[in-house]
């Protein structure tokens, strides 16, 4: 574009922009930074190995590669590239071009002092502490370096080469030079170089900020240039792709390159010619703002990462007793329910405690039934077996004492239940403090297993005292039988009761009472003649008769004194059962909570903090994991290259972006 047709207030302007995105060039080439897209110009072409055909006169003049080192180096004016048969370029390039005031300018303006005395000179990034002036020596130290990562037999590497080249003959301009696109694996090269160099090609050319400079052979089938089949694959629509045409003078004799150029074989929008400064300067115009977004987003992600892998430890002592309390405020937090990362999906800590202490075990002991189990015959041979030999005049007291404490026992195992369920959740915290710990925990393994082990000893070292004192809360209610107890119905009411009941159930006596076995049996009639009754027999002669053996009545119903004694002990057992289950609901959560959970609570920190807190195992337990410092390394290296980014970008008026 002339300078005629260009306003003269925006040229100071454009001129600046290609010079910002060369410093965000230097900035991430120094960390490696991928995540940024800067914009920069892609030189990719076809490699082809020569070959020697006697028909077509001299190899050099016949197959060969599309040319872009030849249009690299027109560009900069100087012979820098390697060259040679084969593929010459194995590993990418980016060469970074600073115009610079010529030498006597420069000696001008420092007052005769300059750093560099030469009108021309270059660094690179893995010596650039080194200043060039001689190209040959560029050229050379390319070969060496490419050499030390490819080995010297043709082989590539994907690690990129980062050269800069200061000069008042250039342009600003950011260059990739990258592997020409080549078909047959030759020296070290591996069986698929094809494929390799194809994915590193578009490693680069993916990034929608660059511009693809394809360079084609003129003597090649434009039709067929793998350089614009890769460029189409990227950029279908051609918006950011050059094509230059190379190597005019080798088309054979009658042939010209008209249809070409004009873009009637390949046609790409940006046309096929050389490339224009003042185009790229657009083309950055048009990337910086969505740039500076991401440079900005990515600042704020970087800096919450870095956060997250935590600083360099200085004082190992308070950084563990830091952590130590941390994790056991969380853990009081969360069995609080005043923690900062509070579950929505299920309940947790304290919250769960209370739905067992009052619906898993308060409804479990609620389904026991107070006279499950018992049989009218079992409370009936209780009572007999409670009068011994003598008949009773008045229901026995052992006989209730004992059905109680049977069915009082069955408390004992829900109980017990409800205390392991509370060790569970218990165990359950120690998990979900760790995972909102997760990025500090991980950063010491070895502290989190310890702090792991601290806490579960501790809740197996209060387990069974907490197991052992709900076993004593039903060993008491079953030491005492309180009949005194102020909720415990009188006796004599209740026998009063059930004698004036006219409309009471027959009870259930069709089944026989188990001792009685020889009532209502008729005596055996003694035999005719004169043989003696069988028990005064020979044993001899015949067997002695146990009357325990006579057959049994097929069944046998309860008197009406006998209904009347075992329905006055069902009715007092079920009064009785009712007092002690309502305590046992009552004092089994307390004992919990005394004997277990408020105790962990009280001496969490200090039992972490005793067995943990040893100047003999600060060097263990604060041993970063392998890759986490080599993390906080790459996180903080990055972050800072995104920082100098954004203020480099925010030194860039608005005005100067049109």
């Amino acid at each position: 574009m002339s300078p005629c047709r260009e306003k003269p207030r925006t040229r100071p302007a454009m001129e600046t922009l290609i010079p910002v995105i060369n410093k965000l060039q230097e900035i991430f080439n120094t960390v490696g930074a991928e995540v940024i897209q800067l914009p920069q110009i892609v030189v990719i072409g076809a490699q082809v190995r020569l070959q020697f055909l006697p028909s077509w006169g001299d190899p050099a003049a016949s197959l060969g590669s599309s040319g872009k080192s030849s249009v690299l180096e027109s560009i900069v004016g100087r012979d820098f590239l390697p060259r040679g048969s084969g593929i010459v370029t194995r590993r990418p390039l980016v060469l970074q071009l600073v115009n610079v005031p010529f030498l006597e300018e420069r000696q001008h303006a420092a007052s005769g002092e300059t750093s560099t005395q030469a009108e021309e000179w270059a660094t690179f990034l893995h010596c650039k502490h080194k200043t060039f002036t001689d190209f040959d020596e560029i050229r050379q130290e390319i070969e060496t370096e490419t050499e030390r990562m490819t080995g010297t037999n043709k082989g590539i590497s994907l690690e990129p080469l980062y050269l800069k080249i200061y000069s008042p003959h250039v342009l600003n301009l950011t260059l990739v030079d990258l592997p020409g696109i080549t078909k047959v694996p030759v020296g070290d090269q591996p069986p698929d170089i094809e494929g390799l160099v194809r994915e590193m090609i578009l490693s680069y050319v993916s990034n929608p900020n660059c511009l693809i400079l394809a360079v084609t052979a003129a003597n090649t089938d434009m039709a067929t240039s793998e350089a614009l089949k890769l460029a189409r694959d990227v950029d279908p629509d051609g918006r950011r792709t050059l094509a230059v045409v190379t190597k005019l003078d080798l088309m054979d004799a009658g042939t010209d390159a008209m249809d070409v150029l004009m873009g009637r074989v390949i046609p790409v929008k940006l046309g096929i010619i050389g490339v224009v400064n003042r185009l790229l300067m657009h083309h950055i115009r048009d990337c910086l703002p969505e740039l500076k977004t991401r440079v900005n987003v990515l600042t704020a992600q970087y800096q919450s990462v870095l956060q997250s892998y935590g600083q360099p430890i200085e004082d190992k002592n308070a950084t563990l007793l830091q952590i130590i309390t941390k994790f056991a405020t969380e853990y009081c937090h969360t069995i609080e329910g005043t923690a900062r990362n509070i579950e929505t999906s299920e309940l947790c800590g304290g919250a769960r405690m209370c739905y067992i202490f009052h619906e898993t075990f308060g409804r479990t002991l609620e389904s026991i039934d107070p006279l499950a189990g018992l049989t009218m015959l079992d409370i009936l041979t209780a009572i007999r077996n409670a009068t011994g030999p003598r008949p009773a005049l008045f229901v026995p007291e052992v006989s209730f004492e004992l059905l109680v404490k049977r069915q009082i026992k069955r408390l004992e195992d829900p109980s017990l239940r409800c205390v392991e369920l509370v060790h569970e959740e218990l165990q359950r915290i120690i998990q979900h403090c760790s995972t909102y710990n997760t990025q500090e925990l991980l950063r010491f393994p070895k502290l989190h297993e310890a702090i792991v082990e601290v806490v579960t000893g501790v809740l197996r070292q209060r387990l069974p005292i907490t197991n052992e004192m709900v076993h004593n809360l039903v060993a008491i209610e079953l030491a005492y039988i309180n009949t005194k107890h102020p909720d415990f119905i009188d006796t004599a009411l209740v026998s009063a009761s059930v004698s004036s009941s006219k409309n009471d159930p027959p009870a259930e006596g069709i089944r026989r009472w188990k001792s009685d076995k020889v009532e209502n049996a008729g005596m055996e009639e003694k035999p005719k003649g004169n043989t003696q009754p069988p028990m005064y027999s020979s044993p001899s002669r015949s067997h002695a008769v146990n009357l325990l053996d006579t057959p049994m009545p097929a069944t046998r119903k309860l008197s009406q004194r006998e209904q009347q004694d075992c329905e006055v002990i069902r009715r007092l057992i079920k009064s009785y059962f009712l007092i002690v289950r309502k305590s046992i609901q009552d004092s089994v959560p307390k004992t919990v909570m005394h004997f277990l959970v408020n105790y962990v609570k009280d001496h969490l920190q200090s039992q972490l903090v005793g067995q943990l807190y040893k100047q003999q195992l600060l060097d263990m337990l604060l041993t970063e994991s392998e890759d986490m410092a080599q993390q906080r390394k790459e996180a903080a290296g990055l972050l800072q290259a995104l920082q100098r980014a954004n203020q480099t970008i925010s030194e860039i008026r608005e005005t100067q972006l049109w």
